[in-house]
């Protein structure tokens, strides 16, 4: 019995320090947003629109193909991710829905919305999570430790 308890606790740790951190309180951000989203792995390219809007009592995210078929769709309510429509769980999407969050955060917030993150100029860390290097507020790289590598931009209308 104690071996299981053990067990659990164990399993139950883990699914915890799997989580993608979120921030204390929801940062002031310019919403709605659209972004365009390049993901870069090896030689492979994915892009992707993802609009990010205020809807009470949380933020809703929804990311889509170039042709507009959904890929992942989550509400954050209450530092808590939940799911939007019936889309299949996405666990990839959701940490980098938590990356971008963090990357979009403004500055002056930053300190106490991420204890433990660090800005420097341009550059921008959760350490041993997430590195972003901004051009612009609201264009960037997004780099996870294992890969793979974002490049995020404010859509403008045109074809990427």
């Amino acid at each position: 019995m104690l071996r299981l308890l053990l067990l659990a606790a164990a399993l139950l740790l883990s699914a915890c320090a799997g989580r993608a951190p979120l921030p204390v309180h929801n940062p002031d951000l310019p919403l709605p947003l659209q972004l365009h989203i390049q993901r870069l792995q090896a030689e492979n390219r994915q892009d992707w629109v993802l609009v990010i809007q205020r809807e009470e009592p949380g933020i809703r995210w929804s990311m889509m193909d170039l042709l507009g078929i959904p890929q992942a769709r989550q509400k954050l309510i209450d530092k808590t991710w939940e799911s939007d429509g019936f889309l299949p769980p996405n666990p990839e999407a959701r940490e980098l829905f938590a990356a971008l969050l963090f990357a979009l955060t403004p500055k002056d917030e930053l300190a106490a919305n991420y204890p433990g993150a660090w800005q420097h100029g341009r550059q921008r860390s959760l350490p041993e999570r997430w590195d972003i290097r901004y051009a612009q507020p609201q264009n960037f790289e997004l780099q996870f430790p294992k890969g793979p590598t974002y490049q995020v931009t404010p859509l403008s209308g045109e074809t990427p």
